[in-house]
């Protein structure tokens, strides 16, 4: 049965880092389907809440559902379910530098599920092409520049057809026209009905490719679509 429940709701909850409160009573949804930057200084909650999200910091206070599982509540064997049904992007890509691109992606369906080899070199084929890498499955991270580690690291997140991405800063480390061309490829992913929460610190990102932003300050979020804040050029 299609569900039109949000794929992320958020409900007065408090997320902490050790017995600090980084963020405080905090409550928003994002929607099937949506597109939504997250911001904020650094320092300001957004990688807690990210990792919140994904359980991988504990959720101690108030009520988080992700893709249907209840994140106060998760037992440590839902946690890699969870994960089947959100793509998660870093900044630092961490691809394994001893193997190839093909073998990384097959490394995430081994440990995801998947069993039949013929079945996942098709679906690596078909992620790499999906974000522009027709071509890259055998050679080495390393031979790669930057943007293409980073449009690998994206394949790497769709493998199981996720509900939402949740990327952490995906074009820090990359120069603006590279940044844009990983925006694009978001953007395209996002149209298939994938939601995308996405942290960044690039205001012109968001003045090029406008979309709903949550802001992370003082341990509050502010939503743009409930009060007009200013979008400061530095995050």
């Amino acid at each position: 049965m299609f569900s039109t429940d949000p794929v992320v709701r958020v409900k007065d909850a408090s997320i902490f880092q050790d017995h600090n409160t980084v963020l405080g009573n905090i409550s928003f949804n994002i929607e099937k389907g949506e597109f939504v930057y997250l911001v904020g200084r650094t320092g300001s909650g957004k990688s807690s809440l990210l990792k919140t999200l994904y359980a991988d910091l504990t959720l101690r206070l108030g009520d988080i559902d992700v893709c249907g599982f209840n994140i106060r509540g998760i037992k440590a064997g839902e946690i890699p379910l969870l994960r089947r049904k959100l793509g998660i992007i870093f900044q630092d890509f961490q691809l394994f530098n001893d193997r190839s691109v093909g073998e990384n992606l097959m490394f995430v369906m081994k440990a995801t599920g998947w069993r039949d080899n013929v079945k996942m070199r098709a679906r690596a084929s078909e992620v790499l092409m999906q974000v522009g890498l027709g071509s890259v499955e055998k050679k080495m991270p390393h031979q790669l520049s930057g943007g293409e580690q980073q449009r690998v690291v994206i394949a790497r997140a769709l493998l199981n057809e996720p509900q939402i991405l949740l990327a952490d800063e995906p074009t820090g480390n990359l120069d603006p026209e590279v940044s844009a061309g990983i925006m694009k490829i978001f953007q395209q992913i996002n149209k298939t009905g994938t939601a995308v929460l996405m942290a960044t610190h690039s205001y012109g990102l968001i003045k090029k490719f406008p979309a709903r932003v949550l802001k992370c300050e003082e341990g509050k979020v502010m939503d743009s679509a409930e009060a007009h804040f200013e979008m400061s050029t530095e995050y």
